[in-house]
């Protein structure tokens, strides 16, 4: 009998206890409801509607089970880990991290197969014989070797507190969300003022997601900043920020003394520089174009028509503009220099700005389009009973009511730009110098942030840490013209308003 209750990994799984949680919470809405609306008229007008007294019941027993079984199910592995590192030998655990982190998974691989034996074939595990190997390559589940007698107890051992903590959970979980259930259904009266506490939860529920944004973006630059701070321990800040050249060598391990490598940074910044300044060349005069041809010129027809196929360009995969760069646009403008007599390579700055710059297009003329659509009226009636032009409102009145937003859609296009890996690797190459030939390869900030975290590595060394410092280089980089943008807008806004 003990065997088999252990054997049990889990009493429910996690998935079906939200279900039946969310199930009491319905059946808790139900009753609320029912109950608030068999209120007597006599009491006099309630405070809150049948339908808030249902949603208070719902809120009570949902929320504080999920809390729980999200908090349970987050607490668990790490404990359970621990207590299951206590049954190895102490020459296990004297071993390296990356070898007692190995010797876990191990463990956690004979525990996941262990729960496919029958409750029989455990005990015979449990008397020492040694048909562990034999019973779980029967199950489809291979081994390297047979299993040390350690590793089946500390899997025995895990196995036995993941079934005990999945009953626990699912017990408590359960009567968590009956006595939120009751809790809330004897709340439910005259009196009880159910819509300020629904609408306090509903306010909490809207602070805490907006809050999700913010505490994302913390969590990525502190995670990026402890391991720049252990990059520059090793490499001084000047030759990063100040160093013209990018050759990251990778020492050979354990040999002494190797070198390793120079990190400057400018060949790279001045590449994605360079490369997204081609990109905006491209993009924004036609985007702009475009989208003063449709908000001012076209008809309606034609605007309903040109505006959902040119935005089809923004959902195209950028993978997929990296091969039209490698395969087409590279090659012609190859083919075209060597007719004009010019050396274009095929992976070149003109390339991918050409292609990335085509990529954009999207992002001004739709921002652009809408924005010019939302000056006044107004503003071009008065223009017109002045005289002017159609084209002199649009250059004189349109577009300088419109300026903020245009500045805020090129800023959104020059950040994307800024960020792009797929079209540089293919269209630009990897060479990373210093050069102002537009016919000639370079590369960018994102393509060697992928290229120094390629491979099975660890971030104990300058050449895979110089990644975070990249990152975070581009991460305030891309703050900064975000802070420009935001400047401008408001200027100009105070300006046109």
């Amino acid at each position: 009998m003990r065997a088999s209750v252990e054997h049990t990994v889990t009493f429910v799984s996690t998935s079906l206890l939200l279900l039946l949680v969310l199930g009491l919470a319905i059946l808790g809405f139900v009753l609320g409801y029912m109950r608030a609306r068999a209120i007597p008229e006599t009491a006099g007008r309630p405070h809150s509607r049948p339908g808030y007294h249902g949603w208070f019941v719902f809120i009570t027993t949902l929320l504080p089970a999920v809390f729980l079984i999200a908090l349970w199910s987050a607490a668990a592995p790490p404990l359970i880990n621990s207590l299951v590192k206590a049954e190895l030998p102490e020459r296990e655990l004297s071993k390296s991290p990356a070898e007692l982190s190995l010797t876990i998974s191990t463990v956690q691989s004979l525990a996941r197969g262990m729960e496919l034996l029958s409750p029989g074939q455990i005990a015979e595990v449990r008397t020492g014989k040694p048909v562990l190997g034999e019973m779980l390559e029967a199950k489809g589940v291979p081994l390297a070797s047979a299993p040390l007698p350690y590793l089946v107890s500390a899997a025995l051992k895990q196995n036995a507190l993941t079934s005990t903590s999945g009953l626990l959970k699912t017990v408590v979980g359960l009567a968590l969300a009956i006595a939120g259930l009751v809790f809330g259904y004897l709340r439910v009266g005259h009196a009880f003022r159910a819509r300020n506490n629904v609408e306090g939860v509903m306010l909490a529920g809207l602070a805490a997601a907006s809050t999700v944004a913010i505490l994302t973006t913390v969590g990525i630059v502190f995670s990026m900043l402890f391991e720049t701070i252990h990059f520059f321990q090793h490499v001084p800040m000047s030759n990063f920020f100040f160093g013209t050249v990018w050759d990251p060598r990778f020492s050979a391990a354990g040999q002494a003394g190797a070198s390793e490598g120079q990190f400057g940074l400018l060949p790279l910044l001045w590449g994605t520089l360079y490369i997204s300044l081609v990109a905006l060349i491209v993009a924004v005069p036609i985007g702009l174009f475009s989208a003063i041809y449709m908000s001012e010129y076209a008809s309606r027809h034609v605007r309903t028509t040109v505006k959902p196929l040119l935005e089809v360009l923004a959902g195209i995969p950028t993978i997929v503009y990296g091969f039209f760069a490698l395969i087409t646009v590279g090659p012609f403008l190859r083919d075209a220099g060597a007719a004009l007599g010019l050396d274009i390579s095929a992976t070149s700055v003109l390339t991918a700005g050409l292609v990335m710059g085509i990529m954009l297009i999207p992002f001004v003329s739709s921002l652009s389009d809408d924005i010019i659509n939302a000056v006044p009226q107004s503003l071009r009636d008065g223009s017109y009973g002045l005289g002017a032009t159609k084209s002199e409102t649009i250059r004189r009145v349109v577009l300088p009511a419109a300026l903020p937003g245009i500045v805020g859609a090129i800023m959104l296009a020059a950040s994307r730009a800024i960020g792009e890996t797929m079209i540089v690797v293919l269209a630009a190459g990897i060479a990373a110098k210093l050069g102002w030939n537009l016919f000639e390869p370079l590369t960018t900030i994102t393509v060697k942030i992928v290229s120094q975290l390629t491979g099975d590595l660890e971030f104990n060394s300058p050449q895979t840490l110089v990644a975070f410092a990249l990152g975070l280089t581009l991460f305030c980089f891309t703050l900064a013209l975000n802070i420009y943008a935001l400047y401008m807008v408001r200027k100009y806004r105070e300006q046109y308003e």
